[in-house]
């Protein structure tokens, strides 16, 4: 059920009522693969196991839209000071909660302030949770104004002031250890039972009528690593007429290919759009920062059977098996030997989708991660 004012607020309806968690995250809910896929699908669970929580997201669902397209710096402070507003209005209700769980941070800029607060003067547990290597930034041309205002050395002060911290691979579990020995590596998960519950037809052939997709998914903010196989997709388009490239994403790409389609990124038709894909790439640098992806991509379209092509950086060697349930390439000639074994090969296709089904089922879905989930608030 849907709350007013400041928050969204859930309360477990069966059984008795035994803690309380104050979610404060960056994004309006379903919105962000982030907060989607590593706390928000364990709300029901939540709710059945006895807890109560509100969600309090610093930017609202109108500032989110605004925040990231608008050319205005007036518009992005006024979304700012809006957010800064409700995490103010909401240190009044604190004391009532048992856990705090912080995704990221409590605001976008400046130091740890809130984050102090809760810990030091409210004495709550806080819950740190973090997907990315946000203690670095992806941008080269990042100003020192900026740099100053983010503040990123403050990942481990929260680190440090946290009951527990909640990370996405090993990588940044190893980062958070070196402030706090109570860190869980808790993986982005797959919900293969309710959402991701359907799997790939592969069926279409370079003999056939139909198109075979190479397809990406994501958000503007990694639009970027397409490029880095631009190259091997404008070859493989130019020798398979049949080759067509599909991105899903909330921005439109700018890649020189022949056959690219879009797809503009919509939560409802989410699935419906992935199935449209015969094979998903995910290709990235290997840095500092790419090192901390937690593999989302991969695990969406091995979830439905679509077998997955990814570079083999940071979690991506341990969620895929090479050869196995999917294929990890370094190099444009890596790139282009895997696509073109599974662009010919629809039975490979296949059997490669469906070992990749196993793998998140086992390892990187909702049911096999519960226990963890909830042992965050033991």
């Amino acid at each position: 059920m849907l709350g007013c004012g400041i928050s969204e607020s859930y309360s477990a309806i069966l059984g008795q009522v035994t803690m309380k968690i104050l979610f404060l995250v960056p994004y309006p809910l379903k919105e962000s693969p982030s907060q989607r896929f590593r706390f928000e699908q364990y709300f029901d669970i939540l709710s059945s196991s006895g807890f109560s929580f509100t969600v309090q997201s610093f930017l609202s669902s109108r500032n989110w839209q605004v925040f990231y397209t608008a050319q205005s710096i007036f518009t992005k402070l006024s979304a700012i000071f809006a957010g800064l507003g409700k995490r103010l209005l909401i240190l009044y209700k604190v004391p009532t909660y048992d856990f705090v769980f912080i995704h990221r941070e409590v605001t976008p800029l400046g130091p740890p302030l809130f984050e102090w607060l809760i810990s030091h003067v409210f004495r709550k547990k806080i819950i740190y949770d973090f997907d990315d290597a946000i203690w670095f930034t992806d941008k080269i041309d990042e100003s020192k104004v900026e740099k100053f205002a983010r503040w990123r050395s403050k990942v481990a002060l929260i680190c440090k002031w946290s009951y527990r911290v909640s990370c996405g691979n090993r990588y940044l579990a190893e980062y958070a250890m070196m402030f706090n020995p109570n860190v869980i590596v808790n993986p982005t998960t797959i919900d293969t039972n309710q959402k991701h519950n359907q799997i790939k037809e592969h069926v279409n052939t370079l003999h056939s009528n139909s198109p075979v997709v190479i397809g990406w998914t994501g958000s503007h903010s990694t639009l970027k690593y397409i490029n880095l196989i631009e190259s091997a997709l404008k070859h493989l388009e130019t020798k398979y007429e049949q080759v067509q490239v599909l991105v899903i994403a909330d921005t439109k790409p700018k890649l020189d290919l022949a056959r690219l389609d879009y797809i503009r990124w919509n939560e409802q038709s989410e699935v419906e759009d992935l199935l449209k894909i015969d094979i998903g790439i995910m290709p990235l640098s290997d840095d500092a920062w790419t090192k901390g992806k937690c593999g989302f991509k991969a695990l969406q379209y091995m979830s439905l059977g679509i077998p997955a092509v990814a570079s083999p950086v940071g979690v991506n060697t341990e969620i895929i098996d090479h050869g196995v349930n999917g294929f990890l390439c370094l190099t444009v000639e890596d790139w282009l030997q895997c696509l073109e074994k599974l662009i010919a090969d629809a039975s490979l296709r296949k059997k490669i989708g469906i070992e990749g089904r196993k793998k998140i089922i086992s390892n990187y879905s909702v049911v096999s991660n519960s226990s963890l989930f909830l042992g965050l608030f033991s």
